[in-house]
C-alpha cells in the first residue's frame, strides 16, 4: 500500500495476499507446460492440479469441474452463451450482457426468479452488498463477490454452474473459474489445443493459477477463524457513525443480509464521483460502484433496479473493508468523509 494512502475498495480487488504472491513466485520456476507428458510437464501440471483441489476444497466443490479461465468475466460467457438466461438488471454486465434482463427486483435488492432452471442470479451485488436468498437448481449463480467472506459451499447451492474470481480473495488478477456441476458441460468459446477438459483451450496461466489456489486456501481459513466477522463489526461502527452525523444519508440494504464488508451510503446532493475524488485527495481508495463501471459517470443502474431516484442513485458511495483494515483506519476516513461534507454543506 502506498505510504499515506488507505485502501477500502476490497470489493473491486484485494490486495495480493503474501501466500498468493510465494505460491506464484514459486510457479515461476516450475519449468514444464502442464500438457506436456515428460517430467517437467508433469511437474507444472501437477502444481496446477493442487491448485485446482484448492479452489475447489475453500469452494466447497468436491466433484465439481474446475474450469480455470482468465476470470469471472470469460468464465460468464461460457456459461451463458447462447442459453437464454433470464436474469436481473442488478447483475454484473458480465453475466446481464448475456442474458434476458426480465427478472423482477424489490426494493430491497431481492430477485424475483420465474425458473430457476433457466435463470442466473448473482450471490451477492457488489456495489449494495446485499445478498440474495439462493435457490436450489438455478441455472447460473455469480459468486464473485460472496465467494470467502460468505460460509457457502457450490455443493449447497445445487446450481449448475458458478463464477468465481481470484483477485476478489487476494489471488492475482486475469484468473478465475467456472465451476460445473459433474456431468454438464459447456460449449468452448476459445478453441484449439483442448486444454480444461475441453472448454478452454489455450496454455494455462500457471503462475496465475498457483496463486488463486493459495489465495483460495487462506481465504477459507480466514472465514473459519472468523476474519470476516471482525470485518462487519468495523463495517456496522463506520455505518453508523455516518449516520449519526448526516440524517439525511441512506446505507442501502440496512437491515438486510449484506457482505459483512460492503457499506453503500447515498447521500442526496453529493455525488458519488465527487465523494471518490475528494476521499482519494484525502488518501482514501472507495468507489461510487462496480470498479467495471465506476469510471462512467451516470447513476448506478443497481440502485435504479431497487426503485432510487435518478438522483439518489448518482449519489452513492460505497465502502469496502479488508481483513487487514483498522479501526484506526475506519475513523481517520469517517473523519475525513465528515470533513468534507462539511464543507460541501457551508458551500451550498
Amino acid at each position: 500500500m502506498t505510504s499515506g494512502r488507505t485502501y477500502l475498495d476490497y470489493n473491486a480487488t484485494a490486495p495480493l495476499a503474501q501466500v498468493a504472491r510465494a505460491a506464484m513466485i514459486a510457479a515461476m520456476d516450475v519449468l514444464g507446460n502442464p500438457s506436456s507428458v515428460h517430467g517437467e510437464g508433469r511437474a507444472a501440471k501437477g502444481v496446477m492440479e493442487r491448485a485446482r483441489a484448492q479452489v475447489a476444497e475453500a469452494f466447497g466443490a468436491s466433484g465439481a469441474d474446475i474450469v480455470f479461465t482468465s476470470g469471472a468475466t470469460e468464465a460468464a460467457a461460457l456459461a451463458m452463451a447462447g442459453r437464454d438466461l433470464h436474469c436481473a438488471e442488478i447483475e454484473h454486465e458480465a453475466v446481464s450482457s448475456w442474458g434476458i434482463r426480465d427478472l423482477g427486483v424489490d426494493e430491497f435488492g431481492a430477485v424475483s426468479c420465474t425458473d430457476v432452471r433457466k435463470n442466473a442470479v448473482q450471490l451477492a451485488n457488489s456495489e449494495t452488498g446485499i445478498v440474495q436468498a439462493m435457490q436450489e437448481g438455478l441455472a447460473v449463480v455469480d459468486a464473485t463477490q460472496g465467494f470467502g467472506k460468505l460460509p457457502v459451499a457450490f455443493n449447497w447451492l445445487g446450481c449448475d454452474m458458478a463464477l468465481i474470481s481470484a483477485h476478489k480473495v487476494g489471488g492475482p488478477k486475469g484468473i478465475g473459474a467456472l465451476v460445473l456441476k459433474q456431468g454438464l458441460d459447456v460449449e468452448a468459446r476459445i478453441r484449439g489445443g483442448g486444454q480444461e477438459m475441453g472448454r478452454r483451450s489455450g496454455t494455462e496461466n500457471l503462475i496465475g493459477i498457483a496463486g488463486f489456489g493459495a489465495a483460495a486456501e487462506a481465504a477459507a481459513r480466514d472465514l473459519v477463524n472468523g476474519v470476516w466477522d471482525r470485518v462487519a463489526q468495523l463495517r456496522d461502527h463506520l455505518q453508523a457513525h455516518l449516520e449519526s452525523e448526516v440524517q439525511s444519508a441512506i446505507s442501502v440494504g440496512k437491515g438486510q443480509t449484506r457482505l459483512p464488508n460492503t457499506l453503500c451510503l447515498i447521500t442526496p446532493g453529493w455525488k458519488g464521483e465527487t465523494q471518490v475524488m475528494q476521499m482519494d485527495l484525502a488518501g482514501f481508495a472507495v468507489s461510487a460502484g462496480s470498479a467495471c463501471s465506476s469510471g462512467k459517470v451516470k447513476a448506478s443502474r443497481v440502485l435504479r433496479a431497487m426503485g432510487y431516484s435518478e438522483m439518489q442513485a448518482s449519489c452513492a458511495m460505497r465502502v469496502s473493508l479488508g481483513p487487514d483494515t483498522t479501526m484506526d483506519e475506519i475513523e481517520r476516513f469517517a473523519e475525513a468523509w465528515l470533513a468534507a461534507y462539511a464543507r460541501k454543506t457551508r458551500a451550498a
